[in-house]
């Protein structure tokens, strides 16, 4: 049975923290647990405005992650600063936005190749891999093979917030968008909105390899406990890809 990798985004349990400026909860404990139940991969969010994950967070997680660093960042000098000193395992650029609550959509790369391709270029050349988080389109994802990424990302928001008829149309594109991208011999992942439910559908796309997930695992945490709310990710995951 293929089995699709598991990136937990912690940023929501510095979230919690940062609304009283405390030392807890301590994202780097969630990354512990989240390795503990299975997860093949931790990622952070490093904004520019540090709304959650500070840099602190991210060097201390670089010294204890014993799986894949995954390093969301926006195409700001002072966090690509920090992201080639850091080295995370993968670096993902997304859009960002001051006044947005979440990354309300992907990176607009066609068209815009010769802006981000030195960014790519400038990752790499410190032994990062580098994803681009884009919208589920197919010119999107030859665009990013133009910027020379290693891997995509495509938004599953909008297909996550639809529903009905609404819904099967946003999958089709999904599903659209990651046979380019096996096409193009690019790594396919998925990420924005999903949970335990919406998840399956996207596990059952053959290309895609991996997820990444965060305020849904964070919010049954609360009720389940961090490990137990990530295994049952990763149950709800192999019931789709099965």
């Amino acid at each position: 049975m293929r089995r699709i990798r598991l990136g937990v985004n912690v940023d929501h349990v510095a979230s919690v923290r940062q609304a009283r400026h405390t030392k807890y909860p301590d994202p780097m404990l969630a990354a512990f647990l989240a390795e503990q139940a299975g997860a093949d991969q931790i990622t952070v969010h490093l904004r520019e405005d540090r709304r959650h994950i500070q840099e602190r967070d991210l060097r201390v997680l670089r010294d204890s992650v014993t799986t894949l660093l995954n390093l969301e960042l926006a195409a700001n000098e002072d966090v690509l600063a920090i992201a080639c000193d850091a080295r995370p395992d993968m670096a993902t650029l997304v859009p960002e936005k001051r006044l947005e609550l979440t990354t309300e959509g992907g990176l607009a790369v066609a068209g815009r190749e010769a802006e981000v391709a030195p960014v790519v270029s400038r990752l790499k050349s410190h032994g990062i891999k580098v994803s681009l988080f884009v919208n589920p389109d197919a010119e999107s994802v030859r665009a990013s093979v133009r910027c020379g990424a290693d891997q995509v990302e495509l938004h599953t928001g909008f297909y996550a917030d639809s529903r009905g008829a609404a819904r099967e149309t946003e999958l089709s594109r999904i599903r659209d968008a990651a046979a380019e991208g096996g096409r193009l011999g690019l790594v396919v992942a998925a990420g924005h909105g999903l949970d335990y439910v919406n998840v399956r559908a996207v596990c059952a796309i053959p290309e895609v390899a991996e997820l990444n997930i965060g305020h849904s695992i964070v919010a049954r945490a609360i009720f389940a406990g961090f490990e137990r709310a990530v295994r049952e990710m990763i149950e709800a995951m192999a019931s789709g890809g099965a």
